[in-house]
């Protein structure tokens, strides 16, 4: 009986699942304009374009409705999937209404089933606030708070179709530790992987259904790995749990340098035929903390990563998933491994790129210096609950903040997050982590400016407690109470030491943020507890209470990178080759602008041994790294070249390995600014051809060679032809630094886009987006 049916099984035409992008045809308007008309837009969706400083957020209540038809959905079922809605969100359907969802960072499913009409027309109606409110997470209200939650239904939809019999959503399914596909790999080595997929069923027909799943694991090289379940039965309206082991042999383990993935596809036959398949990618990894320090895959790795708020300018969170993936490759560039996920769960898909770029992650529940009601806990627990639903087959993932941020918590609260944690991932090496040094947790991650200069916490020694800096580099030094080399920077200003610089505060102020990193990632190496690392923070962001940029990203706003950039980029080893999409191998970057005005002492960021600095094609000098107290437990110290005085013209810094140059980098003086040169950031992820995308474009002001001018605030103006596409920002804007920035919104590319930037006594420029 097996037989035949296996032999049916593969012979099967698939009567599938669907799932459709639900993001066009919505329309919308802000309460406050409840006389004015409807305005057509797509989701991802913002409630309102902000201004490059967010001074005076909007808040308040925002309609969505959309118009639609299923077609005929006798025996199937219907849902709408929301990825995240900011921040309390209430539904109708042909003006039923249907449910309410408190929390703007994590997912929802509608049951649409029993409010739709076959074959007619139906309406969706979605209500929207971002109001101050403190009975869920954030709870803190925006103008206190450190960050900036922008309204609207800012991440995908989708409308979902199944059979009656269908696996479930992990979160709606609202099961501890089941819903959905759960993927767990435990006893992992090279010959070897053992692990197992739990799959949860529902059967909505009136009467039982047999049923058995088939399990297709395939590796990147298309090699494929296959496992058939049992027959079972699901009873009428019940649900079932199959739980199917598995052995893949040589496991194409993911790393950090080779982030292997498998496509993971779980198909449901009924009567022979296939009625509901699931499909994700997962990787498998071995993830542990030991007694001495953490280990990937049995080697152990010190972490060096970072944070990163997840907001662009102007549209705030509402962005695209390849935009979301360009951000992602930002980070591995930067030479990272690792982000925080501050301080929230992010976009499913930027956490997709992470599996697929090799970037470990630590996954955060919202959350920021607020505690508030017995309500407000008990959501932050079903946070908890839904965050590793939707992300524990993550291979990135390897640790979850199951605490609120800076917030002094009670003992019970922390003992029941972490409890809630452990249920819902209750197999080994899921590990808890809190900024609070307490028992219920099994990582410590503590602020670097939650200790004392001059040994933060490079002494801290309790057991074998292992403690990851989960910030540094910014509050200790704007709060000036860091650093070890006050009285070497006595004759700075407050502004000129802190780590909070914009690219227009020039060469010496961005040196200085960049010593200030290394300092400070230098420091936290000597501490024998400390398992790695994330500065404080990738990119400028807003904040509620604050009526200018956070600046201590080692990139700006725009995503332009500062020279901490490449002091971090420099601290990966020149010999780690990573996927040809990204950056990696050997690298030198001169930190110096060579203008009048720039320091003679040239600073020079480099993986290599030795580096030669030319002038006008004149030796300078051929340097090996400078290494003292501030720089010598760093993988790379960076290399100082003294010039007696300046002298117009190029500086070139050449690379060596093993007495060979692999790699060089030239920077020229600027002369006059003559003609602007215009370009647009894809990042290893071309503009979606079909869908919506954001990507900034760059006009930047140079001389008549192509050099850069850094002191350029010329203003330009942007004009667009094209009607598949807009411009958000300012516009004209001055230039920063050089270069002026604007958003390109593109709605598909049937057809070119043109772009034009104009500004008095300049070349204009033309850039054409096929």
């Amino acid at each position: 009986m097996l037989i035949l049916l296996i032999f049916s099984v593969e012979k099967a035409n698939a009567q599938s699942r669907t799932k459709v992008d639900f993001g066009s045809d919505w329309e919308f308007r802000r309460e406050e304009n409840a006389n004015s008309n409807w305005e057509k837009v797509t989701i991802p969706h913002t409630a309102k374009i902000e201004p490059l400083v967010v001074n005076n957020q909007f808040q308040g209540t925002s309609w969505y409705q959309k118009k639609f038809k299923v077609g005929d959905f006798k025996s199937k079922k219907v849902f709408l999937y929301f990825e995240g809605v900011m921040q309390e969100a209430d539904v109708w359907i042909n003006d039923q209404k249907v449910t309410n969802h408190k929390g703007g960072y994590l997912p929802f499913t509608v049951d649409a089933t029993p409010f739709l009409k076959t074959n007619k027309e139906n309406l969706i109606k979605v209500k929207v606030n971002n109001e101050d409110n403190p009975e869920f997470l954030p709870g803190k209200p925006l103008k206190d708070l450190d960050f900036n939650y922008y309204g609207g239904i800012y991440r995908n939809v989708y409308l979902v179709k199944t059979n009656k019999l269908y696996i479930t959503n992990a979160v709606h399914a609202n099961k501890k530790a089941s819903g959905g596909i759960y993927v767990n790999f435990e006893k992992i080595n090279k010959d070897q992987a053992d692990g197992s997929i739990q799959v949860h069923l529902k059967n909505e027909f009136s009467g039982n259904k047999k049923a058995l799943l088939k399990f297709i694991l395939t590796d990147n090289e298309g090699e494929k790995s296959e496992f058939l379940s049992k027959a079972f039965s699901v009873k009428a309206n019940s649900d079932n749990v199959i739980t199917q082991n598995i052995t893949v042999s040589n496991p194409k383990l993911w790393s950090i340098s080779k982030p292997n993935l498998y496509h993971l596809e779980v198909q449901l036959f009924s009567n022979n035929k296939i009625i509901d398949s699931y499909s994700e990618k997962v990787g498998i990894r071995k993830s542990e903390l030991k007694e001495d320090g953490y280990y990937l895959n049995d080697e152990k790795l010190y972490i060096t990563g970072t944070n990163e708020h997840q907001e662009y300018p102007y549209v705030g969170y509402a962005i695209s998933d390849e935009a979301q993936y360009r951000d992602a490759v930002k980070i591995k560039n930067a030479g990272f491994d690792f982000v925080r996920l501050s301080h929230y769960p992010h976009a499913e898909a930027f956490l997709n790129a992470c599996d697929e770029l090799g970037i470990l992650v630590m996954n955060s529940l919202t959350g920021w210096q607020f505690f508030g009601n017995e309500t407000f806990q008990k959501n932050a627990i079903k946070d908890i609950r839904d965050m590793a639903r939707r992300d524990r087959n993550h291979p990135s993932i390897i640790f979850w903040e199951a605490s609120l941020n800076e917030t002094q918590m009670s003992e019970n609260f922390m003992k029941e997050a972490s409890k809630a944690l452990k249920e819902e991932l209750p197999f080994p090496h899921n590990y808890s982590a809190s900024w609070i040094d307490n028992a219920n947790y099994d990582l410590f991650i503590p602020a670097r400016q939650h200790a004392k200069a001059p040994d933060y916490w490079t002494k801290y020694s309790k057991g074998n407690r292992k403690i990851f800096i989960a910030e540094y580099g910014d509050w200790e030094y704007y709060a000036q109470n860091a650093g070890f080399n006050q009285k070497e920077f006595s004759n700075l200003k407050e502004d000129e030491r802190t780590s909070r610089q914009l690219r227009s505060n020039g060469e010496k102020r961005l040196l200085q943020q960049a010593y200030n990193f290394q300092e400070a990632a230098n420091s936290n190496r000597k501490g024998a507890q400390t398992i790695g690392e994330a500065n404080w923070v990738m990119f400028d962001y807003n904040r509620g209470y604050s009526n200018d940029l956070e600046s201590s990203g080692i990139s700006d706003i725009f995503r332009i990178p500062k020279f901490a950039y490449s002091f971090y980029q420099s601290q990966r080893n020149a010999d780690v080759v990573l996927d040809s999409k990204l950056v990696s191998g050997p690298m030198v970057q001169i930190a110096n602008y060579w203008t009048g005005n720039s320091p003679l002492d040239v600073t020079v960021y480099s993986n290599c041994d030795e580096v030669a600095l030319y002038l006008n094609d004149a030796l300078v000098s051929k340097e090996k790294p400078f290494v003292n107290g501030n720089s010598d437990a760093l993988q790379h110290p960076p290399f100082i070249f003294k010039l007696d005085k300046f002298v117009p013209g190029t500086l070139r810094a050449e690379g060596f390995i093993k007495g060979e140059k692999v790699v060089s980098n030239v920077v020229k003086t600027p002369e006059s600014a003559m003609k602007i040169e215009l370009s647009y950031d894809v990042s290893s992820k071309a503009i979606n051809a079909n869908s919506p995308d954001v990507v900034f474009v760059y006009a930047k002001i140079t001389d008549a060679n192509g050099t850069v001018i850094p002191t350029a605030t010329n203003e330009v103006t942007f004009a667009l032809s094209g009607e598949n596409a807009e411009l958000i920002g300012e516009n004209p804007v001055k230039a920063e630094a050089g270069i002026a920035t604007i958003i390109l919104k593109t709605k598909n590319l049937n057809s070119p886009i043109m772009i034009k930037v104009s500004g008095a006594n300049l070349e204009s420029a033309t850039l054409k987006i096929n």
